[in-house]
């Protein structure tokens, strides 16, 4: 998705949850100045390697879906990737698979993260208005490969394709730089499990979107975008749950 297309959309996102711009500009700049030189350049073009030409595989953190079953898939050159979001990190590595790349925006099992990037993976770390005391903390724990994103105009530091939440902005990413075919695991925009019913709300509202900018992707875009579900089956993604077997 290109910028002036995401624009828009995203200054709808801002002003629906009360995100102040002048806070993500504020944690943008920080993140500018935590990333090593090397991260600060060609981010997007470090994505487009491990991703373009590939069938990629976006994997979220539906409860209870568990880690993507590689192995079912056809066996083809060049092999499917992974894109992990976030907190789906740790069911990927506890199934032997190390995501070729990581959309973050550290309110996950970090230390999982920081394993995998140790392990190869890199690494897009997401500044946004409420995550600077995460970003103070922990971009400089990484040891491997990063790159920065935000939801603005994209820099030569920080990228930015598209996409609210870590899962749909990885799908995005892996869209823009030409992903072969996308495949969606462990997406559900309805089943959560949070601490109290406001942030079940608030989460609810925040997978909503995701689940619109995905359904809009999918109707867009040239690249195949299909929902895996637990039973093998491939789908056409239409907002729906990739895992029919979370609930």
């Amino acid at each position: 998705m290109e910028f002036a297309a995401w624009a828009p959309r995203y200054e709808r996102i801002r002003r629906e949850f009360g995100f102040p711009m002048e806070a993500e500009e504020r944690s943008a700049r920080r993140l500018t100045e935590l990333l090593s030189p090397a991260a600060r350049v060609g981010g997007l073009a470090r994505a487009a390697e491990r991703l373009r030409g590939r069938e990629v595989v976006v994997v979220g953190l539906a409860p209870r879906a568990g880690p993507p079953p590689i192995w079912r898939l056809a066996s083809q050159q060049p092999t499917p990737t992974v894109v992990a979001a976030d907190g789906a990190t740790a069911p990927c590595l506890d199934a032997g698979i190390v995501p070729s790349v990581i959309t973050t925006d550290l309110d996950g099992p970090i230390p999982t993260e920081i394993a995998s990037n140790r392990r190869g993976s890199l690494v897009i770390v997401h500044a946004h208005g409420d995550n600077l005391p995460a970003l103070e903390e922990w971009v400089p724990q990484f040891p491997g490969e990063l790159a920065g994103s935000w939801a603005g105009p994209p820099t030569d530091a920080l990228l930015d394709v598209g996409g609210f939440t870590d899962g749909d902005r990885g799908a995005c990413l892996a869209e823009h730089v030409g992903a072969r075919r996308i495949l969606l695991w462990g997406f559900d925009p309805e089943t959560v499990e949070e601490a109290t019913p406001d942030a079940a709300e608030r989460k609810r509202a925040k997978l909503r979107w995701a689940r619109r900018i995905l359904t809009d992707l999918a109707r867009t875009s040239p690249v195949p975008i299909l929902a895996w579900r637990r039973d093998g089956s491939l789908a056409p993604y239409a907002g729906g749950i990739s895992d029919a077997s979370t609930r």
